[in-house]
C-alpha cells in the first residue's frame, strides 16, 4: 500500500498542485532517518558548547599559568637581587675587618690573633656575580644559600661589633694613659741639679737627688704636665710648701719650695693648668721648682718626660 504525498509547485505561471507516491515501507526509515539526524544535531550543538566551553576553561588556565609565571620570574629576579646584596654586604663588612687591621697597626694595638678573616673561603667572588645568571638557579638552592650568607652576615658583625669596642675600649685607654702621662715641663727655666747621684749643697756628701730642680724666677707659674688628681697641698718639711698630683696608672709628680699654693688636696687638674708658683720655701738655696716624677712609687727621671 502506498501513501500520497501531496506536493505543492508554484512556477512562474501560478501555483500547480502535483501528487506523488512514495511507498509506505519507506516511512519507518525516513522517522528514523529524520530521529538520527536529530540525535546527530543535538550531539553536534552539545559537543560544540562542550568544546566552547573547554576553550574558555583552557584560556582561562593558560592566563593564569602566565601569570603565575611572571610572578615566579619577578620573584626569582627579587630572590637574585636580595642574594646579590647579601655579597655586597659580605664584602663591605671584609672592607671594615681590613679597616679594623689598619687601625690597630697604626695604633699599635693588640692584632687578636685568630680573626685572620670574616668568611669561608671558597666559590666566586661575590663582587662578579649577576643577579639575571643567579635566575638560572634553582630557587632552593638559592634560598639555602642565603639562609647561609645569613648566617655568616649575623656571625660575622657581631664579632666585628666586639672587635671594635675592644678596639675603643683600648684607644680610650691609651688616651687615658697618654692624658695621664706627664709630658711637658711644669716651668721653663734652667737645669740647676739633675736626677741622680750629686753632692748635696748643704753637707757637702754624695745623696741620690730624686728630682731636678729648675731655677727661675720666684712667682713664676708652675703647670700640671698631665691630668689628674692633687693628692696633697701644704707645707712638708724640707719640701716646704709642696703639691702631689696622682695622674693614675701608678704616675705621680711631686713639686717643692713652692712660694704660693693654687690648688687644694682633692682637686682635678688638667695638663697646662697652673697649679702654684716658684719660690724658696724648706731647705733651698734660692728660688727654684724641686721637682719628681715616680712611676709605682719608684722615683725615675723626670728629663725623660719633657717632649717640649
Amino acid at each position: 500500500m502506498n501513501t500520497k504525498l501531496t506536493v505543492l509547485i508554484i512556477g512562474a505561471t501560478g501555483a500547480r498542485v502535483r501528487q506523488a507516491t512514495i511507498p509506505k515501507s519507506w516511512f519507518p526509515a525516513s522517522v528514523l532517518l529524520f530521529v538520527g539526524i536529530l540525535i546527530v544535531i543535538f550531539f553536534g550543538i552539545s559537543d560544540y558548547l562542550r568544546l566552547k566551553e573547554e576553550s574558555k576553561r583552557i584560556h582561562s588556565l593558560h592566563f593564569n599559568l602566565q601569570t603565575q609565571t611572571e610572578q615566579i620570574t619577578h620573584q626569582k629576579k627579587q630572590i637574585a637581587k636580595f642574594s646579590h646584596k647579601i655579597n655586597q654586604l659580605k664584602l663591605e663588612l671584609a672592607d671594615l675587618h681590613d679597616f679594623e687591621h689598619k687601625i690597630r697597626v697604626i695604633a699599635n694595638l693588640d692584632p687578636q690573633e685568630g680573626r685572620t678573616s670574616l668568611f669561608g673561603v671558597g666559590g666566586s667572588d661575590p663582587a662578579q656575580s649577576d643577579p639575571m645568571d643567579m635566575i638560572q638557579q634553582d630557587v632552593q638552592e638559592l634560598i639555602r644559600d642565603m639562609h647561609d650568607d645569613v648566617q655568616q652576615i649575623d656571625h660575622a658583625s657581631s664579632d666585628q661589633q666586639k672587635a671594635f669596642v675592644s678596639i675603643y675600649d683600648q684607644l680610650e685607654s691609651k688616651r687615658n694613659l697618654l692624658a695621664a702621662t706627664p709630658s711637658i715641663r711644669p716651668v721653663e727655666g734652667w737645669i740647676s741639679s739633675r736626677f741622680g747621684r750629686r753632692q748635696s749643697p748643704f753637707t757637702g756628701r754624695r745623696e741620690f737627688h730624686r728630682g731636678v730642680d729648675i731655677a727661675v724666677q720666684s712667682g713664676t707659674p708652675i703647670i700640671a704636665p698631665a691630668d689628674g688628681v692633687v693628692t696633697y697641698s701644704g707645707r712638708k718639711g724640707l719640701m716646704g710648701k709642696m703639691i702631689t698630683i696622682d695622674h693614675g696608672f701608678g704616675m705621680v709628680t711631686r713639686y717643692g719650695h713652692m712660694k704660693e699654693l693654687l690648688k687644694k688636696s682633692g682637686e682635678r687638674v688638667k695638663r697646662g693648668e697652673t697649679i702654684a708658683r716658684v719660690g724658696n720655701t724648706g731647705r733651698s738655696t734660692g728660688p727654684h721648682l724641686h721637682y719628681e716624677v715616680r712611676l709605682n712609687g719608684v722615683a725615675v727621671n723626670p728629663m725623660n718626660y719633657f717632649l717640649n
